[in-house]
């Protein structure tokens, strides 16, 4: 029999090897395209803050989403708002979304089809991440484990509603629940991290391109970048301490990495990213 130290520093070794390659080479080629998912017009800014920092304010929140090319092999992160709020009108309540194109649109001015799109990652349940998430049945979705069981919820959280993951939900399409860090292709390249706070499992992504270099994907982590200053947490988040851990694993990581840091929801921060159909290698 081995001595225990011996089996305990084993484990230890192999715990390590199966942690994402954060660091690692990549030997795909990858290109990142920033997508309109649509529009959020909020009348009351002081919703995304606990110490009222924003009375009075109004904003318009972008709601982005990203197409990923691995290879030969397409991801979505993020589908946007539904697509039957295109050409809503943002009329005065206290938050008025919509849709100026669809995914689908989109996708076919870079002349991708649809069935090309292999896998939907989600960063987290709410409605206006996972709107157009039907158009791809065909894909197999990843998604947090516990925003999962929160579409099966009775009754279904704030903003989250079952109808727009229905043919994931009812076993007609593949879903694979993350727990803690998912290397996507398996090479260290897009890497969905595990940031919860704003929902019980939220998720932001790691995409490493060859020129742009390391590019970080918020998801809801954050909803405007100077949050990340003044640690701004809406009421309606999950867990207050689980989000400012969540920001400060993404401002590290940024720093590590030499990242560029992308809050989706911030329409001037999304910017750092070439506008739709350019892309980002």
């Amino acid at each position: 029999m081995r001595p225990r130290h011996v089996r305990k520093s084993q484990i230890v070794f192999a715990a390590l090897m199966a942690f994402p390659a954060l660091g690692a080479a990549q030997a795909a080629d990858v290109e990142l395209w920033r997508l309109d998912c649509g529009s959020i017009k909020v009348s009351d800014l002081s919703a995304f803050s606990d110490t009222f920092r924003y009375q009075g304010e109004a904003r318009t929140l972008t709601d982005s989403c990203y197409l990923i090319r691995h290879d030969s092999a397409y991801m979505l992160w993020d589908t946007g708002l539904p697509a039957t709020l295109l050409g809503a009108a943002q009329e005065a309540s206290p938050m008025a979304p919509t849709l100026a194109r669809t995914i689908r649109e989109q996708l076919a001015e870079i002349g991708i089809e649809p069935d090309k799109i292999e896998t939907v990652g989600i960063s987290h349940n709410h409605f206006d991440h996972v709107g157009q998430a039907t158009d791809f049945a065909h894909a197999r979705m990843l998604i947090g484990k516990a925003d999962l069981e929160g579409f099966r919820a009775e009754p279904p959280g704030f903003g989250v509603d079952p109808a727009l993951v229905k043919p994931w939900l009812d076993g007609s399409a593949r879903v694979e629940t993350v727990t803690g860090d998912r290397d996507v292709f398996g090479d260290g390249s897009v890497v969905m991290l595990a940031t919860p706070g704003h929902t019980p499992s939220s998720y932001s992504l790691l995409v490493r391109l060859a020129a742009t270099g390391p590019v970080l994907l918020s998801g809801d982590t954050v909803h405007f970048e100077e949050q990340f200053a003044n640690h701004g947490v809406p009421p309606f988040n999950f867990d207050r301490a689980e989000s400012l851990a969540s920001m400060d694993r993404l401002e590290d990581m940024a720093k590590a990495l030499k990242a560029t840091l992308v809050v989706q929801h911030d329409a001037s921060d999304i910017a750092k990213l070439p506008a739709f159909p350019a892309s980002a290698r």
